[in-house]
Formats: structure tokens, sequence, C-alpha cells
């Protein structure tokens, strides 16, 4: 009965050490899902101010010719799949892998992150990138450079279609891993809302020409939407982070309380075996 008591007491001292750590995880994770969703959420004010500049000049220059805008016809698709750099985060990195498997290894892809990079190597993927690249230290001009890249092979008609595989923030507690494409570029319809009585539309005037600043407007564009790609997908990473720690946190809460109880009746037993054998004793003699 000693020995039973003795091994629920470090199973216990081994439980609540284990807490310690996961709620500490936790409270990093929530400082640095609170810091990353305020980046992601200030540069969507300039990507969306980007994408209506684009769909303005596209709505109100019908016709006009981009490579960027019409299918090559190839068939190949060059990746970007983030990931995150450590572990301990839930489903996040199996939920981008198993669309990653879903892609033709012949085809370039990207990987950013140090979780996946072996997976995807072993896996036989065509890697762009010789070296796997931290997610957590990434600068915007070593996207760009992947990006342009792989732009390149678009405009070669290598491939037929730029993405990005991430995993999209939907709230503290949702996070979808998905693709989302960049080329070909998919305009959305320009929607003028309803002006105040003797107000005008008033048409921009670009200079030098429309087709000219959409070719270049175009590239900036889908660089930025990779680089708020990058943040949602880290801010997700933190998320689900912070819920796999809160999980492990509570289960170590109920499993000490579980051994707890086990060993206040281990105790209990071994207390009443001493009374019953003290009072045997006694009347004995």
């Amino acid at each position: 009965m000693a020995q039973s008591k003795q091994a629920l007491r470090s199973r216990i001292k081994s439980v609540n050490s284990t807490r310690k750590i996961t709620k500490a995880m936790e409270m990093i994770a929530n400082a640095k899902l609170f810091k990353q969703r305020s980046r992601m959420e200030a540069n969507r004010e300039y990507a969306q101010r980007l994408q209506d500049t684009v769909d303005e000049i596209s709505a109100n220059n019908q016709g006009l010719e981009s490579c960027y805008l019409k299918h090559n016809g190839s068939e190949a698709k060059g990746t970007i799949l983030f990931c995150s750099d450590l572990g301990l985060c839930g489903g996040y990195n199996q939920n981008v892998l198993r669309l990653a498997k879903e892609l033709n290894p012949e085809d370039p892809i990207v990987v950013i992150g140090t979780s996946l990079y072996n997976q995807i190597k072993e896996l036989g993927f065509n890697l762009v990138n010789e070296q796997s690249i931290s997610s957590d230290r990434l600068q915007f001009s070593l996207l760009k450079q992947f990006i342009q890249i792989l732009t390149e092979k678009y405009i070669l008609g290598e491939i037929g279609t730029l993405q990005i595989l991430y995993t999209r923030f939907v709230n503290t507690m949702t996070f979808r891993a998905e693709f989302d494409q960049l080329l070909p570029c998919e305009l959305k319809e320009l929607k003028k809302e309803p002006l105040p009585e003797g107000k005008v539309y008033v048409e921009t005037l670009f200079e030098p020409d429309p087709e000219t600043i959409l070719n270049q407007l175009i590239p900036m564009m889908i660089q930025d939407v990779a680089w708020s790609d990058w943040m949602e997908s880290t801010t997700s990473e933190q998320g689900s982070r912070r819920v796999a720690m809160k999980t492990a946190t509570d289960n170590a809460d109920e499993l000490s309380e579980s051994l707890m109880l086990e060993y206040n009746k281990a105790r209990q037993a071994a207390i009443t075996q001493e009374i019953t054998e003290i009072v045997s004793g006694s009347a004995a003699v």
C-alpha cells in the first residue's frame, strides 16, 4: 500500500509540473495571438484599398489585356505553403499537410515553416527552396522573391495557377486550412453605392494608361495578399496553440483531481488497516 501511495504522489507531482508548463505556454500563445491579430487587422485596410484600386481600373476599362487576368492553358500549379516552426499547436500543421497531399508532387512548391519541410521533402515534392525557412522570422522581402519566381514561371507558361496554402483565421476558436488563388487574378465586381442628391461619379484618369498601371498594381496586390495570408496563418497558429494548451491544462486538472482522490482513498485504506491491526492486537492481549 505504501508503494502505491508513493507511486500516486509521484504521478500527481508529474501532472502538476506538466500543468505549469502547459499553462505558461497557453499564456504566451494568448499574448502572441493578440499581437499577431492586431498586425493582421492593421494590414487589411491597405490590402483592401489596393484591391479596390485594381477592381476600379478593370471595371472602368473593359477589354484590358493582361497576362495576369487570363489562364495560360497550363495545368501545373505553383504553391506557397505556410506552416509553423514548432509543434504543440493541435491539428494546425496536419490540416495543412492533408491539403498538400492533394497537390501534384511534380508542381513547384515553396514551404514556409520548418515543421513540415522534411515531410514535404520526403513525399517527393518539387521544392523551390532548398533549405527550410522559418515562418516566425519571415521577412516580406524574402516572400516577395518567391512570389516573383513563381510569377515568372506563370508568365512563361510553366504553371497555370499560383496559389497559397494557408490557414484562414475565422475566430479565436476556428481555423480553416484552404487554398487562395493569386493567379490568374480574379477581379471582384465593383459595386457603386448611390451618391447623395446632386453628386455625380467622377472617373479617375490614369497616367500613362490603365493597362500599364494594372500590370504594375497586380504584382503588388498578389504580394500583399500573400503577406496577408501569412499573417492569418501565424495568427491561426497561435490561436490553435492556445486552444491546445488550454485543453491540455484542463485535462491535467482533471487527471490531478482524479489521482488525488485515488491517493486519498489509498491513504484512508492504509489508516483503516492500521487501526484494525491495533484493535485486533489489543483484543488478543
